[in-house]
């Protein structure tokens, strides 16, 4: 994870000093990026331990459509507890807009044709807005759009689709939420897997079945492409972007880098592709003014080799799966280190 220890000491030694809707006081960068193979290890930061329970059942959460922190007091995660109301509501956080994004649409209520185009959308009627003057009458059609159902349908049917989005940045329901967004916005990008990287792939997962193919005699690399998928192995990798429009070095960002990387995997495993590159791409990049002791004792500590992630099962679909169904195997790490939450 030395890109991240990159990243706490340009913001030590360039950041600006700024101040921030807490009231805490920073010092800021802006504009920063960080790429990991995944194929290469799990980037969960070895300078200090991360709590993973919170981590795990926190995404979990969100691909559940969840917005109350019931869930998560359950197993015992308290990450969101400052920011729920008095009944544990946050309002239209990040699982309401991935899984549920509401749309409302007004047409005329005697305008057939626009009705008819809505109903081939999916869109619904639900109800009249009636002005004084009947030929005024507004049809009012909603629809709710799930979001993570149509990345895996996407990476299914077209996975060269430059679409493949997941947006939480809604800016009609900003004011209802506890918390704007900042982890705003995802890509997800593939492409085919050479023949090197495929051979590579089954090299790693099923030995025998590459020592197998490597007695084989393949006309040509197409022939041996149509080998290696019959044997199982993965035609393409998967790659995801993330964009940071507010980023905590040195509490939030590692969270965020372990909870997307691990979301990576599962969308990979679920569409049958390989883990690639996470693209982590910070906005607003900064170190509040009350953790510097800490971002600068993190720089004294040497890293670690990087874990590895086991997905335990495959369930029938990315929402099904369990905190129980992943075990990070070799994670050491130093100590770990406090510090205070900027409300």
């Amino acid at each position: 994870m030395k890109q991240y220890l990159e990243l706490i000491h340009t913001v030590l030694n360039e950041g600006h000093e700024k101040a921030d809707r807490t009231g805490t006081g920073t010092i800021s960068i802006f504009g920063h990026q960080m790429r990991f193979d995944l194929r290469k290890g799990f980037p969960l930061v070895t300078t200090k331990k991360l709590h993973l329970r919170s981590i795990i059942h926190e995404l979990l959460w969100f691909l559940n459509g969840d917005t109350n922190i019931q869930y998560l007091k359950d197993n015992n995660v308290s990450i969101w507890d400052e920011w729920s109301d008095e009944n544990g509501d946050l309002g239209p956080v990040y699982g309401k807009q991935w899984r549920e994004w509401a749309d409302t649409k007004l047409v005329s209520h005697w305008d057939d044709v626009s009705k008819k185009v809505l109903y081939e959308r999916g869109y619904q009627f639900s109800g009249s807005i009636n002005r004084d003057d009947p030929a005024k009458t507004l049809a009012v059609f909603t629809k709710r759009f799930d979001q993570i159902q149509t990345i895996i349908d996407q990476l299914r049917n077209d996975p060269d689709n430059r679409r493949i989005i997941v947006s939480a940045w809604n800016v009609g329901e900003l004011d209802d939420m506890a918390l704007a967004p900042c982890h705003s916005f995802f890509q997800f990008y593939t492409r085919k897997l050479t023949l090197k990287e495929r051979k590579a792939w089954l090299a790693d997962n099923d030995p025998e079945a590459y020592r197998f193919s490597k007695c084989e005699e393949y006309e040509d690399d197409e022939d041996e492409h149509k080998a290696l998928t019959a044997g199982g192995a993965p035609e393409r990798v998967l790659s995801c972007q993330l964009y940071q429009r507010s980023a905590d070095v040195f509490l939030g960002v590692p969270f965020n880098i372990a909870s997307y990387a691990l979301l990576v995997h599962m969308v990979a495993q679920q569409v049958g592709m390989v883990a690639g590159d996470f693209v982590w791409t910070g906005g607003d990049t900064h170190l509040y003014s009350n953790h510097l002791e800490q971002a600068t004792l993190q720089l004294s500590r040497v890293p670690h080799d990087l874990p590895k992630l086991v997905i335990k099962r495959k369930p029938d679909s990315i929402f099904d799966y369990k905190f129980e169904d992943f075990e990070i195997v070799g994670y050491e790490s130093h100590p770990a280190i406090k510090a205070p939450v900027a409300i």
